[in-house]
């Protein structure tokens, strides 16, 4: 399909090769494994689809993309109960082949201590430092996403960083000390 002499299919291509490693780094810190994050994916690049029939098929912006995975990962989780989503308080992530930090990084202590500590942090924090580090997003953009202000999305990202540093700095003082 060609539009004024555009390649969509070559477009949404070079749209998925650029956004898809970060809509999916989003999607596996919504979801407790893999597998569901890429069902979780999958689901909002149809759905972004069909929202797009009224923009001439072009790829959606990135806000709008994690928007969308947002709700989706919302329905699925009240589809799964309270109960369950009570116990999903930390998300656990894959061992071995399933890097969600830098690859060079995923043997060193601290790496493995980082993702500990983000999988430990509330979820509007974490969710905040996600959409922020892995996702690329701004602050104006994250506010967007979640449905709050740019200024509230910088503080969220904020405050998670300091419980990072002081929780690795503890970390590292009893390591060392």
């Amino acid at each position: 399909m060609s539009f004024d002499g555009v390649n969509l299919g070559e477009t949404w291509r070079e749209w998925l090769e650029e956004s898809a490693p970060r809509l999916l780094a989003y999607a596996r810190a919504r979801c407790n494994d893999a597998q569901e994050a890429e069902d979780l994916l999958q689901d909002a690049l149809i759905k972004l689809w069909g929202y797009q029939k009224e923009r001439e098929y072009r790829p959606p912006d990135l806000p709008l993309a994690f928007s969308v995975m947002r709700y989706l990962a919302l329905d699925r989780g009240r589809r799964k109960g309270r109960r369950e989503k009570r116990d999903q308080k930390i998300i656990q992530f894959q061992s071995g082949e399933d890097h969600w930090l830098d690859p060079t990084l995923e043997d060193a202590e601290e790496a493995e201590l980082l993702r500990k500590e983000v999988e430990a942090l509330p979820d509007k924090l974490r969710e905040a430092l996600t959409l922020k580090i892995w996702g690329g997003l701004t602050f104006a953009e994250i506010g967007r996403v979640l449905k709050i202000s740019h200024n509230t999305a910088a503080s969220r990202y904020r405050y998670a960083l300091e419980q990072l540093q002081q929780k690795l700095n503890y970390l590292k003082s009893i390591k060392n000390g």
